[in-house]
């Protein structure tokens, strides 16, 4: 007989259509039905408190009542143009007055373009090849960003791993990869290699991993001075670790920045922004054989920038992310008292607003600490979260506005199931 599919139904169905039954993006054993605020249901009706957000974008929470009437007004009123539209001008406006490195900006759909476009445009600013990224670091698909993600085996520095087959060899030899929070190793890199670079490019929380006090400051300095492009990856830090980003946070202006997840509310929109000296290689009047081709058909979408927009506005109310960083240190404490209690060794890792656990006794500093944590703890850790209710991501807490005191009790609650679990 008919009737509605249960999760299984549709976790069959993916199986025959799907490679690995999913979207090569979350476990492909979840099925949501739907969401609202900080919550979501599965495909069984099953209720979670949701710290996947959309794996970011949805810092609001879900279907939030005046992103919702903006984009309803939108849709009416059409849902893509492939030319300038007013809500995209705005939106490009407001990112120039929140960023501080943006004098310019021009829109793509995904974060993975906007970081492959950034590296292209310092190759075609300084006439250089190589680019220097920090191993672990998440820069999106293609080919240069997967170099060293999430390498296989340890190799010396600064030779780069590929993490996925089909990549030229010729790109691997033009990635110089660095450990992140070294800036011995940096210098030493650049004193070697610095005419050769054209764009350092890293997130300036990488992961979850926070910068050492005067990293940051150390790779402009050390870019500067050498004529190389400093590119900050905030596709996760913008309009989360503060309203101007990583940039405010750390008190760091690179050259250019990525953007992504918040700006587009939930739609597909991401963005390059930067120093105009840099972004005129878009313009194909100005930069002559300098001139760096981008297109995209759903760049700067009206749907995604109204949404993006009212996201931003609500953000910029008093008391927004003080309310975010109170809600995410209330469940990194939990955390740290529950697992402290149990006597487990862990390191609670991030910022408020963006955290994990690496169940580990010494100081995490770099992707090689993250990844000599007890991976099996931390497998059982998420395993009894998810039974208890709480859907994150394997390694972070995305923090959102719409969570509740009874989300967050029993978020608590789930915390120290885990705990006991792991004794």
């Amino acid at each position: 007989m008919g009737g509605t599919p249960s999760l299984q139904d549709w976790r069959d169905r993916a199986a025959k259509v799907l490679p690995a039954a999913g979207f090569g993006n979350f476990d492909p054993s979840v099925v949501i039905a739907r969401g609202e605020g900080a919550r979501v249901w599965d495909a069984d009706g099953n209720e979670y408190v949701d710290y996947l957000i959309g794996s970011g974008p949805m810092m609001l929470g879900h279907g939030h009542p005046e992103v919702l009437a903006a984009v309803q007004e939108q849709v009416a009123q059409g849902f893509t143009f492939f030319a300038n539209n007013a809500h995209g001008i705005e939106l490009a406006e407001e990112i120039a007055v929140a960023m501080a490195c943006a004098g310019q900006v021009r829109f793509v759909s995904t974060g993975s373009e906007a970081d492959m476009y950034a590296m292209r445009l310092a190759r075609a600013h300084t006439g250089r090849e190589k680019i220097l990224k920090f191993e672990g670091g998440y820069h999106g698909m293609s080919g240069e960003a997967l170099m060293s993600l999430a390498p296989s085996k340890r190799v010396n520095f600064p030779q780069a791993v590929p993490d996925s087959a089909g990549i030229p060899e010729a790109v691997r030899e033009a990635m110089l990869i660095a450990p992140f929070n070294d800036p011995d190793f940096v210098r030493g890199l650049l004193d070697e290699h610095g005419d050769e670079i054209a764009g350092v490019i890293v997130e300036p929380l990488q992961r979850l991993i926070p910068p050492e006090p005067g990293f940051l400051a150390m790779l402009r300095e050390e870019t500067a001075k050498r004529g190389i492009v400093l590119i900050f990856d905030e596709v996760v830090t913008g309009f989360r670790l503060a309203y101007g980003g990583g940039q405010e946070k750390y008190g760091v202006t690179p050259d250019l920045c990525t953007l992504g997840k918040v700006i587009g509310g939930g739609f597909p929109l991401a963005a390059i922004a930067g120093r105009e000296e840099i972004m005129a290689h878009f313009d194909k009047a100005k930069a002559g054989d300098g001139f760096t081709f981008q297109i995209g058909t759903l760049s700067g979408n009206p749907v995604a920038s109204v949404a993006g927009l009212k996201t931003m506005e609500v953000l910029k109310r008093p008391g927004a992310y003080e309310t975010l960083r109170a809600s995410g240190q209330r469940v990194m404490d939990a955390i740290s008292r529950e697992l402290g209690a149990a006597a487990i060794a862990h390191r609670v890792v991030g910022d408020p607003v963006l955290f994990d656990v690496v169940f580990t006794g010494r100081d995490v500093k770099n992707y090689r600490d993250t990844t000599d944590g007890n991976a099996e703890q931390a497998k059982t850790f998420n395993a009894v979260l998810r039974k208890h209710g709480i859907l994150k991501p394997d390694s972070k807490f995305y923090i959102s506005l719409a969570l509740t005191e009874a989300d967050l009790e029993r978020t608590e609650a789930a915390i120290a199931a885990a705990a006991k679990a792991l004794v």
